[in-house]
């Protein structure tokens, strides 16, 4: 038989001795000394699979727990079922390396414990493992001599740049999200598009898109953090729009079509996401009313509770009750501009008159109040006082690069080209498309 000497560390995948060890752990009757062990080399995390055998007096459990809102860490170590003591060192342990006191309901975690088969003995905590983050574990396991110790297993993160691209199937935002890209990097990509293209008439199913951003991964394959996003293109009706990104040297970073010139106009094309134009700006038959009347806006029909955002950057002048209109919200920009959005459910957080609001910030959120038969936006904008045609007014268009700046620009997207022709950079699987009529 081979010797095993306890004041070693265990090595992975070790399972014969660790489940001797433990076994004999269990007959020997070893005391739990509930103490850090600090002179001894730290061991690696065991595997349930390795930990100790059932035995006459005990059976082995794997329990998952999960935080409950309103519980503490102690609380939740206690439903494990070990004994009060044991659960408030497993704490102290925790509190080592992890915030403890500002745990989040939902935090999840897997204890072994040898559970006794009668009820005149305690259950006995083998292991706990938790996630700290992305990339580290702690793992509270015991030592040969009784005790508790801590271990630390923290992966190296690596950053990579990553090539998602897709089909567009329903709106733009969900095909961007199941080709890989997160939320928050979508309803980014989303305000983008919306400075050049109309969703309504311009992008339509089968159309493709192709983006390009930053992320942080560990060894694992775990994602860590999603950073920017350095490239979007979407092509629709046979043409391109592309977007790269590019950091100015006096000024914050931003996005520039290929030639060089700032993609940001002054107001959206498209102040909703996902939206239908159901009607034109010009005269019309009311739908409640029943007589024609100039119809001074564009309406985009679109679920309650979608999204509205800021067409630009402005200060709120009214956020209220008007009329026919329902809830309404006006932003007034800047050189004579406004925006007007009616019927609105509900306005976002922190939005009153006097605020000031950053183009693509969802302001409010669709609804039908007002004379409405069912939920959409109406849309309006103003020059010097006038109503003017949403789609067909000659708002100020973004700047142009120029000199070094320029220079600068062309060399980061030929950095870019190349990779997407020479297919370098992390690619994700594509979004999956629906098979052609």
């Amino acid at each position: 038989m081979h010797e095993f000497d306890p004041r070693l560390a265990v090595a992975r995948g070790l399972a014969p001795k660790a489940a001797l060890v433990a076994g004999a752990f269990l007959a020997l009757g070893v005391g739990w000394t509930l103490t850090r062990a600090t002179s001894a080399p730290k061991a690696p995390p065991l595997a349930v699979a390795n930990l100790a055998p059932t035995t006459p007096a005990f059976i082995q459990q794997t329990i998952p727990v999960e935080v409950k809102r309103g519980e503490t860490m102690q609380e939740a170590v206690e439903r494990t079922g070990i004994g009060e003591d044991e659960a408030r060192h497993v704490v102290e342990l925790m509190a080592q390396t992890f915030d403890i006191a500002h745990i989040r309901a939902g935090l999840a975690f897997q204890a072994a414990v040898l559970a006794p088969r009668d009820a005149r003995s305690g259950v006995k905590l083998i292991s706990l493992t938790m996630p700290a983050s992305a990339a580290k574990t702690i793992t509270i396991s015991r030592t040969f001599d009784g005790a508790l110790q801590l271990h630390e297993q923290e992966e190296k993160v690596r950053e990579q740049e990553t090539v998602a691209s897709g089909e567009i199937e329903g709106s733009l935002y969900q095909s961007a999200v199941n080709a890989g890209a997160t939320p928050q990097l979508t309803h980014q990509i989303v305000q983008l598009f919306a400075h050049k293209l109309d969703f309504t008439r311009d992008i339509q199913p089968g159309d493709r898109f192709s983006l390009v951003f930053d992320r942080k991964v560990t060894e694992s394959g775990k994602i860590v953090e999603t950073g920017e996003l350095i490239y979007a293109e979407l092509e629709a009706n046979g043409q391109k729009t592309r977007f790269y990104r590019f950091d100015r040297k006096d000024g914050p970073a931003d996005y520039f079509d290929e030639t060089g010139k700032n993609i940001k106009g002054f107001l959206l094309r498209t102040p909703v996401d996902g939206a239908r134009i159901t009607s034109l700006f010009g005269m019309r038959k009311h739908p409640i009313l029943g007589y024609t009347r100039a119809h001074q806006g564009i309406d985009f029909g679109a679920g309650t509770g979608t999204p509205i955002l800021a067409a630009g950057d402005g200060v709120v002048a009214e956020a209220g009750r008007k009329g026919g209109y329902g809830n309404w919200l006006r932003i007034r920009h800047s050189g004579g501009w406004d925006t007007g959005y009616a019927h609105i459910s509900r306005y976002a957080k922190g939005v009153h008159p006097g605020v000031h609001v950053r183009q693509g910030q969802v302001v409010a959120y669709v609804g039908a109040t007002g004379l409405a038969t069912g939920p959409h936006l109406h849309y309006e904008v103003w020059k010097n006082g006038q109503r003017v045609n949403p789609l067909s007014a000659k708002v100020p268009q973004g700047t142009v690069l120029a000199g070094r700046e320029l220079a600068a620009f062309k060399a980061q997207k030929a950095r870019v080209d190349a990779m997407l022709e020479n297919g370098t950079g992390t690619r994700l699987a594509q979004a999956p498309t629906s098979p052609k009529a």
